[in-house]
């Protein structure tokens, strides 16, 4: 039996990485989509509502990080979960695959992981897009601190679906469930564990920049947030529109922190005039 969150598979480094892949090859700058960082999340989880929505314009990859969805989940001393893993998982992805050059697109850590790649490699890439991006330096929030601290239940999965919407039609029990037994799956919670270890601010430090590294960024940037995002607040991306050299920024009333589900077909939109210009 076929699973869409499973697709194609290459060496990125010491590790596999699965992605997906959509559109047709026409000639355009490919977009490379990096998922967020919560429990039992995939490329499949986060964008599975967008890549449709976008494969007839794009030529598009869905990368699973190191440690998620079904890419190696390495435990203990064979790995060293953190910003340069995960920026060099991508690099390495982009030359396995032969691709010059993307624009990344990043859902919260994912975001923060794009910012870090484009200051790795910025030759390799050609425009950002974020939604609920991390990166900015400051304390922990609350809900990212609930997030990380994952309890392994399905309860404590329901109530974190709770805290990802604001529109609560999208926190079905379905949901939750899905994603639990996708938290369960062999390796997976043993890996998700040992990344964001309690006191979860040293994983939040590495995963953030001082303010005049993103003065350094010049890439054309469009930066996504939902005004009620429980998880990143919204300042994150007020604050980076104001740092950023070459961004823009959509603010959506009435979303939390899953715009890209939540307002699936609008993002889409943004994308597309985006990667336009």
């Amino acid at each position: 039996m076929s699973r869409p969150e499973v697709g194609k598979s290459v060496k990125t480094g010491n590790f596999t990485t699965n992605y997906l892949e959509v559109g047709e090859k026409n000639g355009g700058t490919p977009l490379l989509f990096i998922h967020g960082s919560g429990p039992g999340v995939s490329a499949y989880a986060n964008w599975r509502l967008v890549l449709p929505l976008l494969e007839d314009v794009a030529h598009v990859y869905a990368m699973d990080m190191i440690g998620f969805g079904f890419s190696d989940k390495p435990t203990g001393a064979e790995v060293d979960y953190g910003k340069e893993l995960w920026t060099q998982q991508i690099i390495d992805f982009l030359d396995a695959l032969d691709i010059e050059k993307v624009i990344l697109v990043g859902n919260s850590f994912g975001g923060s992981l794009s910012f870090s790649t484009a200051l790795k490699v910025p030759d390799r890439v050609e425009k950002i897009i974020t939604m609920g991006a991390m990166g900015p330096q400051g304390q922990i929030p609350y809900g990212l601190d609930q997030v990380w601290g994952y309890k392994g239940t399905e309860e404590h999965m329901v109530e974190l679906i709770d805290l990802f919407t604001y529109d609560k039609k999208f926190a079905t029990k379905e949901l939750a469930h899905v994603r639990y037994e996708a938290s369960m799956e062999e390796g997976f919670h043993e890996a998700f564990s040992s990344m964001f270890p309690h006191p979860r601010q040293p994983s939040v430090d590495n995963l953030s920049f001082p303010d005049e590294t993103f003065k350094k960024i010049e890439h054309q940037t469009l930066l996504v947030h939902g005004r009620e995002d429980a998880v990143v607040p919204v300042t994150n991306s007020e604050r980076l529109i104001h740092l950023l050299p070459n961004a823009e920024l959509h603010i959506f009333g009435g979303c939390g922190h899953w715009t890209q589900i939540e307002k699936s077909e609008e993002f889409a939109t943004l994308v597309k005039n985006f990667i336009k210009k």
